[in-house]
């Protein structure tokens, strides 16, 4: 695969051909094949997307649930978390000033 790019990059640029002119047409011949890979790109696209095994509503919306769950767990969990350890924090700095 790098070595065809290598070679393209080459051929576009005029690497490979011995005079000054053939660079600038192979260019123009990259420029003007562009469409024609375009367009086979989005067939491959399109391919693979129909290969694509999506899940059903019922998968999205059950899995988006458990998500927001573990979300508002770890919310909660971690408020706690932040609310004792600034507490107990306070408390030794006061502790520490008398």
């Amino acid at each position: 695969m790098a070595e065809a790019l290598k070679v393209n990059d080459e051929g576009v640029r005029g690497g490979s051909s011995g005079g000054n002119g053939g660079g600038m047409s192979s260019a123009l011949a990259g420029l003007a094949e562009y469409p024609k890979r375009l367009r086979g790109y989005v067939h491959e696209v399109r391919v693979e997307m129909k290969q694509v095994n999506w899940p059903s509503r019922a998968d999205v919306i059950s899995t988006t649930m458990v998500v927001v769950v573990t979300v508002a767990f770890f919310a909660v969990f971690f408020a706690l978390t932040d609310t004792i350890l600034t507490r107990a924090a306070n408390w030794l700095f006061h502790l520490a000033s008398h």
